[in-house]
């Protein structure tokens, strides 16, 4: 099982329609990926390329995660602004991470065409415009430091939306669009073309470096694999410790509902609140496409009130674009926001021969391409350019009021151990919810199914013991300190815990 398991189901459908058996034997590889999102199925290609013997395995269906619960944005322009990483990095790793979006979406148009990938790839126009109540001068200062840093960037007397006047905006061009899952069995099919092994369903709970430098990886069912070098891009990496003090899971949302063709400029639109709405369009049929639009994000854990979230995103929708038809299509997601505004890709602290890819923050599938190149060039001996803005072992002195802010938020979720329960009883509890129940010194996390029985089992988080929270939206249990998600009866769907939540009992 893995996010697919959650009940909203994207735009792009619940997964993509690539078959894979699950691994139940030992074997030995090359290299080994773990997780078979953009980022996993990135640097698997990328290794494939180079004549890598890959293998790649993943906790549930082969794109089945995060990846599918995107909205395809292909942005180089940063969502937490290129100003504001100058001022927290400086001008070169500014530049760095610069370089690694813009060659992103160049190499998905080049893997697009060189394996004739039909995913609705598109080059196209991105707008930013000026939110009412924000910062006057934002479209000012991220207009010189996206100069600076080297992507193209013009003014725009407005933004072509046809419901609002935006006035003077940013027009980033060359930005791109695409249907992520189609993407994802292209690279599938560009994959075993080069005899990579795929499998899903297949739980890894265990990455180590042996003396001899190789790797095993140790499955849930006992099966091992030994590797020359491991990747791990499962959204939050579940074989890591200090990274989980870098960044931060959000819940985002979004929704789908058609508009008359032509009537939205086929462009990719952000306004500047925070959080802020991101838009695209998506080919639907002869008549119309599909208006895409996200935003409203949480911290992870941290919000109940879901529908009155999707109820503002409907409405600002609306409201700036009138010929949205009816919502057909809602989800929500999980992004990493890391605390200095870089995805942390590279080496492990765990072993010289195990890398990593996380911190996705809104450029998440950039960041997974952008993976790809990365990591296959560290695994073949290579450091690109931009490695080291992008080190996972980095230090985060340049933010550390964010650094403290983050985790204290985890230090306030270890403390509600102690904290009274949501409920007095499970009497309370409503068929398909859930809540903490308290038993003694332990707390519970306890779902009524739709038959009326009770499922109760342990509500601390199997990863590092924080209290899990409800979200009544997606029908599961989330963790707020490192993003885990389980189903409601405990399974873990979502890393960093495999384990599924203890003392299970009906």
């Amino acid at each position: 099982m893995n996010a697919s398991s959650e009940r909203s189901a994207s735009l792009w459908g619940r997964h993509s329609s690539i078959e894979a058996p699950s691994l139940e034997a030992n074997a030995t590889a090359e290299v080994a990926v773990i997780g078979a999102g953009i980022a996993g199925l990135s640097i698997a290609y990328e290794l494939a390329r180079s004549a890598k013997e890959v293998v790649v395995l993943d906790r549930g269906r082969i794109g089945g995660g995060m990846t599918a619960r995107t909205t395809g944005h292909l942005a180089s322009e940063l969502d937490d602004y290129y100003h504001v990483l100058i001022e927290k990095r400086g001008v070169d790793a500014a530049r760095e991470v610069c370089r690694a979006q813009i060659e992103a979406v160049d190499r998905v148009e080049t893997i697009v065409r060189e394996e004739g990938i039909e995913c609705d790839f598109r080059r196209l126009d991105g707008y930013l415009f000026l939110a009412p109540g924000t910062e006057p001068t934002l479209l000012e200062k991220e207009y010189e430091a996206a100069r600076r840093v080297g992507l193209e960037v013009a003014w725009a007397d407005r933004a072509p939306i046809p419901g609002v006047r935006t006035g003077r905006c940013l027009r980033f061009a060359s930005q791109g669009r695409f249907h992520p899952l189609k993407y994802l069995d292209g690279l599938v099919e560009a994959l075993r073309r080069r005899g990579a092994r795929l499998y899903g369903d297949t739980i890894v709970n265990d990455v180590a470096e042996e003396g001899d430098g190789g790797v095993v990886v140790r499955m849930a069912g006992g099966a091992e694999m030994r590797v020359r070098a491991c990747a791990v891009a499962t959204n939050s990496p579940f074989n890591e410790v200090e990274v989980h003090y870098k960044q931060a899971p959000y819940r985002t949302y979004a929704i789908a509902g058609r508009v008359p063709r032509g009537s939205v400029e086929d462009a990719l639109f952000w306004d500047t609140l925070d959080p802020y709405h991101y838009v695209r369009l998506q080919p639907a049929d002869d008549a119309s496409d599909w208006l895409i639009s996200g935003g409203e994000d949480h911290k992870t854990g941290e919000a109940d009130d879901m529908e009155v979230r999707f109820a503002l995103l409907e409405s600002w929708t609306r409201a700036h674009f009138p010929s949205f038809g009816a919502v057909e299509h809602r989800w929500s997601g999980q992004v990493l926001e890391p605390v200095d505004h870089v995805a942390l890709i590279g080496r492990s602290t765990t072993g010289r021969n195990i890398y990593m890819a996380t911190g996705d923050s809104g450029q998440g599938l950039t960041n997974g391409v952008a993976a790809g190149r990365l990591v296959a060039a560290l695994i073949g001996g290579r450091e690109l350019p931009y490695a080291e803005a992008h080190d996972p072992q980095r230090a985060v002195r340049s933010a550390v009021k964010e650094f403290v802010v983050e985790n204290l938020d985890a230090a306030r979720k270890l403390a509600e151990k102690v904290t009274p329960a949501e409920v007095g009883s499970a009497d309370e509890i409503k068929p398909g919810e859930g809540a903490i129940l308290r038993q003694g010194l332990k707390k519970l996390a306890a779902y009524r199914d739709p038959s009326g029985a009770i499922r109760s089992v342990s509500a601390e988080c199997t990863h590092a013991g924080c209290i899990v929270s409800w979200n009544p939206f997606e029908k599961c249990w989330d963790c707020p300190c490192h993003g885990s998600h389980f189903a409601p009866d405990g399974t873990a769907i979502n890393a960093p815990a495999v384990e599924p939540l203890g003392g299970q009992n009906s």
